[in-house]
């Protein structure tokens, strides 16, 4: 009975979840993708192929075992699809709306390689979680035992999160720090609401708290407590800081008032949607209404960018990168939801010098793609004479992230880096130079996606268990 409801990619054609019409989209950050309807997404799972070796689960980070809930789904069997989704990915409600599922799962379905269209994987895994959550199906986490060790966790993002489920299951108690006044890191303050509502994020946060998790938020490492300090406190400590030093411009000009680095304006951004007060919104610096707007950079925080310039009513907003179309590092699917609502791609084009303080326009360098460089990448090289210039009120520096001197600010010399500043880590263990101390997520992989984090998460609270265990087990010798 299960195969006849499954295998079903040549007579059924693949659909997305129906998208909020540009021109209504633009004016809000609610989430652009609409619900699968339940018998919608129980067709669309039965497009699975089945396959006996499925590229989708061995492409994603988390190997998500996705043929069995997409099978469960076309069964209509959707609580025991949310419990083996559950059971390998944290936060599948998540990952199932951020991932670049393009990339990763559904870039590598094999019914897609042989041209019938891939299965809309991350919908159905957003359907999935979403009615888990409705149903009341989600609960806090009630360990069999608890144990009387502590972790501090420094970070509660993606990676801190997962790690800090993952011990909570096995009743180990758990303290999370961040310098935040909320939890979720970049979930909660760098991706805006029209990807991610932010009512998502908290729920998790919640069952958390409900499972017994402890929170010190608005907490600066290194400032308000140091790290010496939670190694004291807790028997083992994981740091999940994420990255968030900007890379910025060198250009003539660019010190200038009105060049805002991407962070800062996403996060105010972010913070209006919980109702907060914003000064630096209220007051101009960090809102894009009625303003010529330039953002610099390829990736999908420049995205991010441009997508809610547009929503604070901004007069236009360009995105200049540096390189072509199919050589951008951001998802093809984000930049087509941002052309259709409104953004102009600028290509193979970077800032030369910037004028004004407050910055009023830029030069622009037109580019080329030359020679491959080391990673076999086309570099970049400027046309002679192809200068031109761009009005601009506010520009906004999308140019990556990187770590942070956690040594130097956590005054904790012994703890390793690599020549890029991240923290060297044990690539089984994600053990750190410093007995006792793990680390994972973007602070050791640099800059990378959340279904990373959250893997590296993950495997960390099983290796924090086994440092635990074998600790206690010397204790008693």
């Amino acid at each position: 009975m299960a195969k006849q409801r499954m295998l079903k990619f040549v007579t059924t054609t693949k659909e997305m979840p129906e998208k909020r019409d540009a021109a209504v989209r633009n004016h809000d950050f609610n989430e652009i993708y609409r619900e699968f309807a339940d018998a919608k997404a129980t067709e669309q799972a039965s497009r699975c192929s089945q396959c006996g070796v499925p590229y989708c689960h061995s492409h994603c980070p988390l190997h998500n075992n996705i043929p069995d809930w997409l099978r469960l789904t076309a069964e209509g069997r959707l609580e025991e699809a949310y419990a083996i989704s559950q059971s390998t990915n944290t936060f599948p409600e998540i990952c199932g709306r951020i991932c670049p599922q393009d990339r990763l799962c559904e870039g590598n379905c094999v019914i897609e390689q042989s041209g019938h269209g891939t299965v809309t994987i991350g919908a159905i895994e957003k359907y999935i979680t979403d009615t888990a959550w409705d149903m009341g199906w989600v609960k806090p986490i009630k360990p069999a035992t608890e144990r009387a060790e502590t972790v501090g966790i420094i970070g509660a993002g993606p990676g801190g999160l997962a790690a800090a489920d993952m011990l909570r299951r096995v009743g180990v108690q758990v303290t999370v720090y961040d310098r935040y006044d909320r939890a979720g890191g970049l979930l909660t303050y760098g991706i805006p609401g029209f990807k991610l509502e932010k009512d998502v994020v908290m729920q998790r946060v919640k069952q958390l708290e409900d499972s017994g998790v402890e929170f010190v938020m608005n907490c600066n490492v290194g400032t308000d407590i140091s790290f010496d300090a939670i190694r004291g406190k807790h028997d083992a400590v994981l740091i999940a800081t994420g990255v968030y030093k900007t890379r910025g411009l060198r250009e003539p000009g660019s010190d200038a008032a009105g060049i805002v680095r991407a962070i800062d304006y996403l996060t105010v951004s972010n913070k209006l949607s919980f109702g907060d007060d914003v000064p630096e919104y209220t007051n101009g610096t960090l809102n894009a209404e009625g303003k010529n707007v330039v953002v610099i950079g390829g990736g999908d925080t420049a995205m991010d960018c441009v997508r809610t310039a547009i929503r604070q009513g901004a007069k236009s907003v360009k995105c200049l990168y540096r390189r072509d179309r199919a050589n951008m590092p951001g998802s093809q699917r984000e930049v087509q939801n941002a052309e259709e609502e409104g953004a102009q791609f600028v290509w193979l084009a970077a800032p030369a010098s910037f004028a004004g303080n407050p910055v009023q326009s830029l030069t622009v360098q037109k580019m080329r793609l030359g020679a491959p460089d080391a990673s076999g990448r086309q570099s970049p090289e400027p046309i002679e004479g192809g200068l031109y210039e761009e009005p601009a009120d506010l520009v906004i520096m999308a140019l990556g992230f990187e770590p942070e001197n956690l040594p130097e600010q956590w005054d904790a010399d012994d703890l390793e880096t690599t020549r890029w500043g991240t923290i060297k880590a044990s690539f089984g263990t994600h053990e750190t130079s410093i007995p006792g101390v793990f680390a994972v997520g973007d602070i050791v992989r640099g800059a990378s996606l959340v279904v990373w984090a959250i893997r590296d998460g993950r495997e960390a609270a099983d290796s924090i268990v086994k440092y635990l265990d074998g600790a206690a087990k010397v204790a008693a010798e």
